[in-house]
């Protein structure tokens, strides 16, 4: 994968290690994402809350869904006016209590002691109830299990706590149960979602599908099919139901690229080694999904080389430091620049920073919405 021209300009002249984000390739992408798919598009913030990508997707998304009351207070300050869902396991009281009032839309109540919770502070508030169900999932790289969502009995406790807390709004379901399926899988899974969430509901149906949608760290280029999944949904809602989706990943990662230098080459034990500038300190995805970071060599250096298959560790004491293993390249010198693909979501958010105390990536955005 190839860094956009722009962002390419950027990375040879940045002090590294650098996180780039294409914001203008970003608005694009989350543009075609909102033709394609007949739901509400929540974008999922904890996947990259940077303030400039926020601003970025927000004329392209009806909303904002949270997962703390740092998010929240987070994306009230940046997009004040902006629809917010606040979800997760876990809610304090005190999130609990700035997350029943505007601007948030929906809070999503993971469990009945959560809604006894919310219910004792006596404000209104509009819900959706998230539900855990046993449904297929085939080809998920993540389930969703036990803390987070409701069984059907939880559900009729809760269902019975509403009755008597008139100032609560139940709305309908929320059900995220898996991440990494591709657009038929995710489809089936709202099939069997939907199916189950009808039977519960006499009335107009509210049902959020959650986010989930594949994204393919060995193909870069290779990207989620919204268009069928789009056509899917159409195909399966009912004309009094209001549906509405809440990706991260997929609408983010591929804005961004982590951008460092290569320091030293080696062989050891008939093995090439690169060291990198950085390392999983500042790009934590590829030890977090267990897989090897794409990346390209942008060439910068004249000194000592290696060719062939290559491991690109970073600076840290640890061996676990592995940004991309036995990768082939045809020529990685010392001083070259190696801009890793897909670190636009779950990346330097998720990242130990301070471990070694090494210095912090500087962070740069390009394309007109960059000002």
């Amino acid at each position: 994968m190839t860094p956009p021209e722009a962002v390419r300009e950027r990375a040879l002249s940045a002090a590294l290690p650098a996180y780039v984000y294409d914001l203008d390739g970003l608005g694009a992408h989350a543009a075609a994402i909102r033709a394609a798919v007949p739901a509400e598009l929540f974008y999922a913030a904890k996947a990259n809350p940077e303030v400039p990508i926020l601003t970025a997707l927000a004329p392209h998304v009806d909303g904002f869904e949270v997962s703390s009351g740092g998010e929240l207070a987070h994306v009230r300050q940046v997009l004040p006016k902006a629809r917010v869902a606040f979800g997760g396991p876990g809610k304090t009281e005190e999130e609990l209590a700035a997350a029943a009032g505007p601007p948030v839309h929906r809070i999503h109540v993971e469990s009945p002691g959560e809604l006894r919770r919310l219910a004792a502070l006596r404000r209104e508030a509009d819900v959706l109830l998230r539900v855990n169900l046993p449904v297929a999932a085939a080809g998920a790289s993540l389930r969703m299990s036990g803390p987070f969502g409701m069984d059907a009995e939880s559900l009729g406790t809760c269902l019975d706590l509403l009755a008597e807390a008139p100032w609560l709004r139940p709305r309908g379901m929320h059900a995220h149960l898996a991440s990494g399926l591709e657009a038929g899988a995710l489809l089936e899974v709202a099939a069997q979602v939907l199916g189950w969430a009808r039977s519960w509901s006499e009335g107009p149906l509210e049902v959020n599908l959650g986010g989930g949608m594949a994204v393919d760290y060995r193909d870069p280029g290779r990207r989620f099919d919204w268009a069928a999944y789009g056509a899917g949904l159409a195909a399966l809602r009912r004309p009094d139901e209001v549906l509405r989706i809440e990706p991260g990943r997929a609408v983010t990662a591929y804005c961004g690229w982590y951008v460092t230098d290569v320091l030293d080459v080696k062989r050891t034990h008939g093995e090439s080694y690169a060291v990198l500038r950085g390392g999983t300190h500042h790009l934590r995805t590829p030890v977090a999904k267990g897989h090897d970071q794409p990346f390209t060599v942008l060439p910068a250096g004249a000194g000592p080389s290696l060719s062939g298959p290559v491991t690109l560790v970073g600076q840290l004491c640890t061996p676990k430091d592995v940004l991309a293993r036995q990768v082939p390249v045809e020529r990685l010198a010392t001083g070259d620049v190696v801009a890793f693909a897909m670190a636009g979501a779950y990346a330097w958010n998720i990242s130990h920073h301070d471990f070694l105390m090494h210095p912090k990536p500087s962070v740069h955005y390009v394309g007109v919405r960059s000002g």
